[in-house]
């Protein structure tokens, strides 16, 4: 299965001439291969290439796009397209600055896509095929499908395999909505396609795709309307996090439904019609395109898990703390069995998957520390536990919180909107996560995922310099809140004791 890239113009053309050449002869198979990788995905990528640059005899098998979702359907395009939406939102934002920009800075959509396929296109040379036969790797286009416990079959050629890796990642999750046509909805697999900016555009899904690019749009010029049936944007973040943002999207213009149902959809002269059910009744919403971004599920129907003895359920893979399946000598890698599904999460199992299929270790995915952001304006960052997740765990915290109204950078660039909680175990120097919003929070996330991984507290934190001014000041400010808790009422007339001895 290929995905059909449109427009198809010369940038789509470079892309697909490197990530699924249009006239690529697989390889003759070799007679066993240390490691067999189903998905040239990020997750696949860095098995394939980690594998074979320690000595491995590696197949590598994509049936669409070399480089996965991220590349063609994801992180790439959609940060590309931010960073324009970004810039549009900068020029409306000068006169505040003391910029004063005759006329009206008008968008011109069209170039704004075409920048998003080139700079797609010109970084497609890191997933290409030709740079894995490169690296050693025996690069196969098709379906694979398990014809044993060790047997792979890919487009009639049988590929035996000491050990497996399955990272076929993952796909839209489309819900079961009367009306809902196929032909009549945009995902993430599609939007990029667009050559014209959506007079209104309407989201359902307030998740971290659903808001990246509800906001990207709207800056482009778009009336938009999310969707969620939750009762906040972003489920997963801190409540704090997602009311700023609720706050922030109202400013923008962009019309919020939350704890709102999509009971039916349909099409009238082109026109999208939604129909909603919510806490102020029933509504119908326009649009001339709808967005679907409800979740993902994994990509393992088409690969006969049966004939390799791996169990799973409801298409998700059956997988131990070491991502090892039923079938010891097959692991997952990626989306299509971990639940953080990032592309950074994807490369972090990748080489836990190396080190326990190939070399007997013993790595835990649940021991990974890994950070996220969604990246709207301001930018929403997470390491670790929230408050809700700490209660729901039982465990006793401290939240130390700091605006970034009270941050001087912050004040300076004009970008107060946001702040940074850190929550650590009550009683105790032991940070159990942090949220981080801000306009560059995904930079300011590092060092405190530093932090947790290597089990370093909040003093650590007080005593680390930081430059003046940034805005991860937030961070320092944070830790030094922390610090003056430890001045217990004791301690304070012991130090007015003390100094009175000096004098």
């Amino acid at each position: 299965m290929k995905e059909q890239l449109f427009p198809n113009d010369e940038h789509d053309q470079l892309l697909t001439s490197r990530v699924h050449p249009p006239n690529w002869r697989n390889p003759d198979p070799a007679r066993r291969y240390n490691l067999a990788v189903i998905g040239a995905g990020t997750a696949g990528l860095v098995t394939a290439a980690g594998a074979a640059g320690l000595g491995a005899r590696v197949a590598l098998i994509e049936r669409g796009l070399m480089g996965g979702d991220c590349l063609n359907f994801g992180c790439v395009p959609s940060k590309a397209l931010i960073r324009s939406a970004r810039a549009a939102a900068s020029v409306r934002e000068a006169e505040a600055l003391g910029i004063h920009i005759p006329g009206n800075a008008e968008v011109d959509f069209s170039r704004v896509m075409e920048r998003v396929r080139r700079l797609r296109s010109q970084i497609s040379v890191h997933d290409s095929a030709q740079r894995y036969r490169e690296l050693g790797v025996d690069v196969f286009f098709g379906q694979a499908r398990f014809q044993g416990r060790t047997i792979l079959n890919v487009e009639g050629k049988e590929l035996r395999f000491q050990k497996a890796v399955i990272a076929t990642g993952s796909r839209p999750s489309i819900p079961a909505i009367p009306g809902l046509k196929a032909d009549e909805f945009l995902t993430n697999e599609t939007i990029f396609s667009l050559n014209e900016l959506p007079r209104r555009l309407a989201v359902i899904g307030g998740g971290p795709l659903g808001c990246e690019l509800a906001q990207a749009f709207g800056r482009l010029g778009s009336k938009v309307t999310v969707i969620e049936q939750g009762p906040h944007l972003l489920p997963r973040e801190d409540s704090d996090a997602a009311d700023l943002l609720a706050r922030v999207f109202a400013e923008e213009g962009i019309s919020l439904y939350l704890g709102t149902r999509v009971t039916r959809v349909s099409t009238r002269d082109r026109t999208r019609i939604v129909q909603l059910s919510g806490p102020s009744g029933d509504r119908t919403v326009e649009s001339d395109q709808l967005l679907v971004a409800t979740g993902r599920q994994p990509n393992t129907e088409d690969l006969d898990l049966t004939a390799a003895g791996v169990r799973s359920h409801r298409g998700k893979i059956l997988v131990n703390e070491r991502l090892q399946t039923t079938n010891a000598r097959i692991y997952v890698a990626g989306d299509v069995g971990f639940e953080q599904r990032f592309t950074h999460a994807a490369d972090a199992t990748a080489r836990l998957v190396i080190e326990n299929a190939l070399f007997f270790g013993n790595r835990k995915a649940g021991a990974l520390t890994i950070p996220w952001c969604t990246y709207t304006s301001p930018e929403i960052a997470r390491v670790g536990l929230s408050e809700t997740e700490a209660e729901r765990q039982k465990l006793r915290t401290t939240a130390f919180k700091i605006e970034l109204a009270s941050v001087d950078r912050a004040l300076l660039d004009g970008q107060t909107a946001g702040f940074a909680k850190l929550i650590v175990r009550k009683g105790a120097d032991q940070i159990l996560g942090a949220t981080i919003v801000a306009d560059h929070a995904g930079e300011m996330i590092n060092e405190l995922t530093l932090a947790i991984d290597s089990g370093l507290g909040l003093k650590n934190l007080a005593a680390l310099i930081h430059p003046y001014p940034t805005q991860s000041e937030a961070v320092r400010k944070a830790a030094d809140a922390y610090q003056r808790t430890r001045l217990t009422p004791l301690l304070r007339r012991l130090l007015r004791v003390w100094f009175r001895i000096l004098r």
